[in-house]
């Protein structure tokens, strides 16, 4: 589904991050998410001050491969404010994962700061499954770039794509 074939009064919202890699408790999100809504943008930031392991068109590569079997999923990415990205979308909600009270609290500071910026938008927090609760991209990274297993932490087509980027580098 694209944004051309959206219908009007769709409840669209947007879940970004910087997914290098997606793990799979990104991927619970997306999918508890894309149930809550008629269309679920997943925008990949492209942070140009950082020094990401996968390119922005590699990880929109591999969540569009992980989300295919999700219609009204699409991905995307940014560079800008993520208030303008969704403004040019016309969404309304940002979804956001909460693993801990770290996470609670640095969200609870960006979703005040884009609510100040547009008070139209609105931010939910989406519990991580518990068993996800430790699991971050950096942790997936550290243990893959050691030749660790990450079978249990990421799709079988982002293991495979990490265990090719760190055979490349070495």
């Amino acid at each position: 589904m694209t944004a051309t074939t959206r219908l009007p009064g769709q409840k669209v919202a947007v879940y970004p991050g910087s997914f290098d890699p997606v793990t799979c408790g990104h991927l619970d999100i997306i999918r508890r998410a894309a149930k809550q809504f008629d269309h679920l943008i997943v925008a990949v930031l492209n942070n140009t001050s950082k020094n990401p392991l996968f390119s922005v068109e590699e990880r929109k590569a591999l969540l569009a491969e992980v989300t295919k079997d999700l219609p009204n999923v699409t991905i995307d990415s940014f560079r800008d404010l993520l208030v303008n990205f969704m403004r040019s979308k016309d969404a309304h909600v940002i979804v956001r994962g909460i693993r801990s009270v770290t996470d609670f609290e640095y969200e609870l500071q960006m979703a005040s700061t884009n609510h100040q910026l547009d008070g139209e938008i609105e931010t939910i927090f989406m519990m991580t499954n518990p068993k996800y609760s430790y699991l971050s991209s950096s942790i997936v990274k550290e243990i893959a770039r050691f030749n660790g297993n990450v079978t249990d932490l990421v799709p079988p087509v982002v293991a495979e794509a990490l265990v090719e980027k760190y055979t490349d580098r070495t």
